[in-house]
């Protein structure tokens, strides 16, 4: 069954107004009809099971056949911040984050990502990226669609993750398996976590200084093996849906 989002003021008692490109997605791609069976969310954690009632020109009237609360989103909101990386990694990045439930992404400009982006370019790439997301939350059944963020160099990101519960910071010198699994097993359910992620180069000493200074982050280790980074953060985000997923 597809799954179309929209905004809560488009939810009414009875009926959701769908706009927007979708619109045209369900008319001319999907060419359903009225009747067809659908699935919408509105950004909360309820799935409403809908019938198409009315296809227009510029809208769509789906009636509410019954609500649900889906359950399928994590218990804690975890934040991605992923150094640029190179060619389209970003994009492989943020569908399988998307997919593993990530609240949100951070592209970040750290010192040694190659990458450089400037405020126009930097905004076509999050379009591009945005409607990645969507898709990949759609195919997941995501309750949301996360938000790709604009991109931040390190110092507004370490401000950003400030305001978290707990901040991640894989880094190839820290030592101690045992204590990474100490840090992970605390992390309660319902606390917000940001995870730094860095480029191909990985994150200068003073950046990760930056971070556990003021954004309280904590170093841990992934293993002795070194990862990509687009391996990385998928990584710690499969750790963290294991260990926080509800019953």
């Amino acid at each position: 069954m597809y799954r179309f989002f929209v905004e809560p003021s488009q939810v009414g008692e009875k009926e959701i107004i769908i706009t927007g490109s979708d619109v045209n997605h369900i008319k001319n791609v999907l060419r359903m009809k009225p009747e067809e069976t659908i699935l919408i969310s509105s950004g909360e954690n309820r799935e409403y099971t809908c019938y198409i009632q009315e296809l227009g020109e510029e809208e769509i009237i789906a009636h509410i056949m019954y609500v649900q609360e889906s359950g399928y989103e994590l218990p804690s909101k975890i934040y991605l911040f992923q150094g640029l990386p190179k060619s389209d990694k970003m994009e492989l990045i943020i569908q399988k984050a998307v997919e593993l439930g990530v609240h949100e992404i951070i592209p970040v400009a750290s010192k040694r990502a190659v990458v450089k982006l400037d405020e126009k370019k930097g905004e076509k790439k999050r379009a591009r990226w945005q409607a990645i997301s969507e898709s990949a939350a759609k195919q997941s059944k995501r309750m949301y669609v996360p938000e790709v963020k604009k991109v931040m160099n390190f110092s507004q990101a370490v401000e950003y993750a400030g305001k978290l519960d707990v901040v991640l910071i894989p880094y190839e010198l820290a030592q101690g398996m045992g204590k990474t699994r100490e840090i992970i097993e605390k992390i309660e359910k319902g606390q917000s976590v940001g995870i730094f992620i860095g480029p191909e180069g990985g994150f200068e000493e003073a950046e990760v200084e930056m971070a556990v200074e003021k954004a309280k982050a904590k170093s841990i280790t992934l293993g002795k093996r070194i990862l990509r980074t687009e391996t990385a953060g998928l990584t710690v985000l499969s750790i963290l849906m294991f260990t926080l997923e509800e019953e």
